[in-house]
């Protein structure tokens, strides 16, 4: 990974607000720019990519200064180490995807260490496709075939415009697992825009929350950014989950089932062939997949029955709903439910309960390989 950071003021003023935006960001991994429509994302990659050069920026890559307006310095994108992906594809229909890497890896700077045709096909899946032209490709296809032409530029960085937006559901889950790998395989940080909530769980190491009005409202870890007040009121409370470090116990290849250790309790999830005995990885439970009981319950379909003790319970007198923290061991699982059940069950703090959980999101980062 780099190891540098990209330190970004910029102050432009639109019709209805001004975006002012002040930040350092270490290039380590996949940073987030996440926010609602309008708030400034795109336009931020603009201005890194060397694409947007008006009102007042200032833009230094480590030590080398991209863009200071009120210096009269501009640096030209051909001349930043930065690929971006867009929305859409962008590549040459005329060419098949084996001459769209190559137009990319003929006119990509001299580096050391370069990324090479060999390694972008065989990380991206790119074999069977090669001899293929873009109109025969799936969304999907085609965005996996513009990111590995956008790596054969040797980029420092990598701008990820919202590359998930114009696929289905289907598409999108094909494309995560390659987007995820970019920062460890080939080694470039990325800076990826997006206000899919989802996406930014799965992909972000940290994320940067825009306002609406185009100013920081908060950022950080993932973990934590995601249980933090300005996201909640961002994403809703519908959305409110919280992260989980669980170890692989056992992989159940007849039922395709994964089975972790969580704080001593047992959690399934379906599959995940890439994880080994020992590993150690998050989990992202949202709080409106999480059911209580007060025994153990038998005969029903939920497999994730997780003895905690309630620690804090939240009613909302506005809504119909309340919010029931538990403590499993050391980590807090959220759950929400009605006041109504609250009351018929007679839920009370440190009164030992049982959290059914509906729902498992597995988080691609690896705590830790294996136990020791």
């Amino acid at each position: 990974m780099s190891g540098k950071t990209l330190t970004l003021r910029a102050r432009l003023p639109f019709e209805d607000h001004t975006i002012d935006f002040h930040e350092a960001i270490s290039l380590s991994g996949i940073t987030a720019l996440f926010g609602p429509s309008g708030s400034g994302k795109s336009t931020l990659l603009r201005i890194i990519a060397g694409l947007e050069n008006r009102g007042n920026l200032r833009l230094v890559y480590d030590s080398t200064i991209w863009s200071d307006t009120n210096a009269g310095i501009f640096c030209p994108p051909h001349k930043r180490p930065v690929g971006m992906v867009f929305q859409d594809d962008r590549l040459f229909p005329h060419l098949s995807v084996a001459g769209n890497l190559a137009f990319a890896d003929k006119r990509s700077p001299k580096v050391n260490n370069p990324i090479t045709m060999d390694h972008v096909v065989k990380s991206l899946d790119l074999l069977t496709l090669l001899n293929k032209f873009p109109a025969t490709l799936s969304g999907g296809e085609k965005q996996r075939v513009a990111l590995g032409r956008t790596l054969l530029t040797q980029p420092k960085l990598l701008l990820l415009d919202e590359p998930l937006s114009a696929l289905d559901i289907r598409r999108k889950a094909e494309l995560l697992p390659f987007l995820e790998k970019i920062p460890r395989e080939f080694g470039v940080p990325a800076i990826f825009v997006s206000h899919a909530i989802d996406e930014v769980a799965r992909l972000a190491d940290e994320v940067i929350l825009l306002s609406p009005d185009g100013h920081v409202s908060t950022r950080g870890p993932v973990p934590a950014i995601f249980d933090t007040q300005e996201m909640h009121e961002f994403t809703g409370k519908f959305e409110a989950g919280t992260f989980l470090q669980a170890t692989v116990s056992a992989q159940d290849t007849a039922f395709k089932i994964t089975t972790l250790d969580f704080e001593g309790e047992v959690l399934r999830m379906p599959m995940v062939a890439s994880l080994n005995i020992g590993d150690r990885i998050q989990l992202r439970i949202r709080a409106r997949d999480v059911a209580i009981a007060t025994s153990r319950p038998e005969g029903i379909s939920i497999r994730n029955a997780i003895a905690a003790v309630i620690s804090e319970i939240k009613a909302e007198e506005e809504t119909a709903f309340a919010e029931i923290l538990f403590k499993v061991g050391t980590q807090t699982l959220r759950a929400r439910i009605t006041r109504q059940a609250v009351d018929e069950l007679g839920l009370e703090v440190g009164q030992d309960a049982f959290a059914l959980i509906k729902s498992v999101s597995f988080d691609r980062r690896v705590m830790i390989s294996a136990l020791g």
